[in-house]
């Protein structure tokens, strides 16, 4: 079960990064215009030196190297967590948390900032962009909170069926 999560969290981690790879050079190769793929969603390139939303983004230069050593802190955090998870949601999300959390962190260490590129808009309503790292974090952060509402523990079915 572990194994499944872990193996799940690296493929997100090379899906990010092998996302960002081809999405900077698409981008450099359109000179860094945005570009319209549909009404609602764009790909833009936008370099976040901070974190959610640019936040702490203006500080010094040593600030990338503080949030990566906190990505990878919150990372190790994580995977304890995910070591002791009651059942296969909580795996399955916090592998989701740690991959992108770890995604991002190898975009501060290798560019200095983290590369974003998705750009959707609605109606007047504006997201801010981002990638991949991002989305595997927001979703797994949302399956955490469905599965403290209504998730069930695999110990429990367990030691029901064991006896």
């Amino acid at each position: 079960m572990i194994v499944r999560a872990l193996t799940f969290c690296v493929f997100l981690i090379i899906l990010d990064q092998a996302t960002k790879v081809w999405l900077i050079g698409v981008m450099e190769a359109r000179g860094f215009a945005a570009w319209e793929l549909l009404p609602f969603f764009n790909l833009v390139m936008v370099w976040n030196p901070g974190v959610s939303f640019g936040l702490f983004g203006g500080g010094p230069a040593e600030t990338r190297w503080i949030l990566a050593a906190v990505n990878v802190a919150v990372s190790i955090m994580l995977l304890i967590w995910l070591l002791r998870a009651e059942n296969r949601m909580q795996r399955l999300a916090l592998a989701a948390v740690i991959g992108g959390a770890l995604g991002n962190a190898l975009d501060r260490l290798i560019y200095g900032r983290v590369a974003d590129f998705f750009d959707f808009h609605v109606a007047g309503w504006h997201w801010p962009a981002f990638n991949v790292a991002d989305m595997a974090i927001s979703c797994g952060v949302v399956i955490l909170l469905l599965d403290s509402l209504f998730g069930r523990s695999d110990k429990g079915k367990t030691a029901n069926h064991g006896s």
